[in-house]
């Protein structure tokens, strides 16, 4: 008998929450095979089989919690299939001289269908088998045009599922168990019709580690407006052939991540964190961006940002987007950042204060462009394309004066972008 064993996750991580088995008591599996779905705190991993068999029992279900280093099924090296049909060679069949009841050839048949259906399980990614678990899909009803037959998200998303046929049609028992709970379910109150939807085990993560960073930290945010004339000027010049030479498009992220390193290289603080009784200064720049996903916010990381040129970053943020955007994205694009930018003003943001991304002591909150009357001198007004910007930060180890000088550093990098190329 083999073990199926929870293996390490990550550093930060102990526990996770079985999303689904795919693989149930009987069936056989190979080396190297997907078993199970496992939701953790930042993504969604599948374990895979150490050992060929059968396996032969699940000691947990759907939606239970488990403990790195957890046995949570076993597998038996020797067995062998139990759902499997034996086949019978047609001389044999031709052969016998009896014929089969009609209940045998019933159990017979419906055997096989069960074993077709298991051999014709789709092959979809996670984030299309945790929706299809959520809106109660069969992903067997589900088209897809890959080639190969495989479901994404997108194709899930796309289905629609004739619930108004179901409901029409009387119910009948169910002829088999019910092997996932749905986290939707319809709740319904006298004139007052509400619905209850359990949380993720990442979203229950971001929820509880926000309070704890209100709970625990000193946070405060100043405000500053960046005159956005001079970017968009170089980018309108530069755009079409930036993406002839890189193959990537020139947007606002780099700017503001080259301004960002070059700040925090004057105020080191706003790059350090709190251990114990101890200041962390880190002589590294990992800049977290964070991203809107599907299942919540993420925040994966740039890595040695000061060492990367606009290109550079540009790639670097459209690959983690595709990847948070796929449900794609492995433990290590999400850790050890040292600062955050997030962009609220994609969703029109006009203004708002950042909370930070706990262990870290500064994020940076950009939002949307608005044109606004701007004083030139005392005498002329402009319309000009205006962006607030805010500087959350730990007031436990930064300063006002140290965080408003950040805050300016970067306004005045922005509004003067080919310093970016010296400074950053």
């Amino acid at each position: 008998m083999a073990e199926i064993i929870v293996p390490e996750l990550a550093e930060s991580i102990s526990e996770g929450t079985i999303a689904q088995w795919l693989k149930q008591p009987g069936d056989a599996v190979e080396k190297g095979e997907y078993l199970v779905e496992l939701e953790t705190d930042k993504v969604n991993v599948e374990l895979i089989a150490e050992f060929s068999g059968v396996i032969k029992e699940l000691l947990k279900e759907s939606g239970d919690t488990v403990q790195v280093g957890e046995v949570i099924g076993v597998i038996d090296e020797g067995g062998q299939a139990t759902s499997k049909v034996e086949e019978t060679p047609k001389e044999e069949v031709k052969a016998q001289e009896s014929t089969p009841a009609p209940t045998q050839v019933q159990e017979t048949v419906s055997a096989t269908n069960e074993e077709g259906k298991k051999q014709q399980r789709p092959i979809a990614s996670p984030a299309a088998r945790k929706l299809a678990r959520e809106r109660g899909i069969d992903l067997q009803q589900v088209p897809t045009v890959d080639p190969l037959g495989r479901l994404r998200k997108h194709d899930v998303e796309a289905y629609n599922e004739p619930k108004s046929t179901q409901q029409q049609t009387p119910a009948k028992p169910a002829t088999a168990p019910t092997t996932q709970k749905l986290q939707s379910t319809q709740v319904e109150q006298p004139g007052k019709p509400v619905e209850r939807l359990k949380m993720t085990r990442r979203r229950t993560t971001i929820a509880n580690r926000l309070v704890e960073v209100q709970q625990t930290a000193a946070m405060l945010t100043t405000f500053n407006e960046v005159d956005m004339t001079n970017v968009m000027d170089v980018r309108k010049r530069r755009k079409d052939k930036f993406f002839e030479q890189h193959d990537v498009r020139l947007g606002f992220m780099s700017f503001f991540t080259k301004a960002v390193v070059a700040a925090l290289k004057q105020y080191p603080l706003l790059n350090a964190e709190i251990q114990g009784n101890e200041i962390v200064k880190k002589k590294f720049y990992d800049i977290g961006i964070a991203v809107s996903a599907p299942e919540g916010l993420v925040v994966p990381v740039v890595r040695d940002a000061d060492r990367l040129n606009f290109a550079a970053i540009e790639g670097e943020i459209l690959d983690l987007a595709l990847k948070a955007r796929d449900n794609k994205l492995a433990l290590k694009d999400l850790q050890g950042g040292t600062f955050t930018i997030t962009n609220g003003g994609v969703f029109g943001s006009l203004l708002s204060t950042p909370i930070l991304n706990g262990p870290q002591v500064g994020i940076l909150g950009m939002h949307k462009i608005q044109l606004r009357p701007v004083a030139i001198d005392a005498e002329r007004m402009e319309n000009r394309p205006m962006m607030y910007i805010a500087l959350s930060y730990d007031h436990r180890i930064v300063d006002g004066k140290e965080a408003v000088s950040f805050l300016a550093t970067v306004k005045e990098l922005l509004e003067d972008p080919e310093s970016l190329l010296l400074e950053g």
